[in-house]
């Protein structure tokens, strides 16, 4: 299977942030470490929270399911900067988005020139529109293009 750079995880490490204890995401959702999100069943696992092994732990395992999601979404050859992009935006966003997305359209059409984009879509959380994810869609979208041509 593949998987994301190092050079990913570092850009997804920068824009989560490391947090040992739980906090609400600027989305609304109970979250700890590098952006794991906490359900009712696991709630009680992280009450006295994480150390920064724990959540890289944490984060491998996250990343592992964002990464079999583009894997299995994206139909065309993609670059390790084009993967790393699109795993980083499913890691935020969730599978779910990426699947309905015309960004998933467009990446799987080979319109590689449209993704920076297409990305710049998903900088709203809440209703409003949140200046850490236009930096990180901007960050997705210079790894994106990183290895291209157009």
């Amino acid at each position: 299977m593949r998987h994301i750079s190092r050079q990913g995880l570092d850009l997804i490490c920068r824009f989560e942030g490391f947090s040992p204890i739980i906090y609400m995401c600027p989305a609304g959702y109970p979250t700890i470490g590098y952006g794991h999100l906490i359900t009712e069943a696991n709630k009680e696992q992280f009450l006295d929270g994480v150390d920064e092994d724990e959540a890289l732990d944490l984060l491998r395992q996250d990343v592992a399911v964002a990464e079999r999601a583009v894997l299995r979404l994206i139909s065309v050859p993609l670059t390790q900067g084009q993967f790393d992009a699109l795993v980083s935006f499913t890691f935020n966003l969730g599978a779910g988005a990426l699947q309905r997305s015309t960004l998933r359209r467009k990446v799987n059409r080979e319109e590689h020139a449209d993704v920076p984009a297409e990305l710049m879509k998903w900088v709203w959380a809440g209703g409003r529109k949140l200046k850490g994810l236009v930096k990180r869609r901007n960050a997705e979208s210079l790894a994106y293009k990183a290895n291209i041509t157009i």
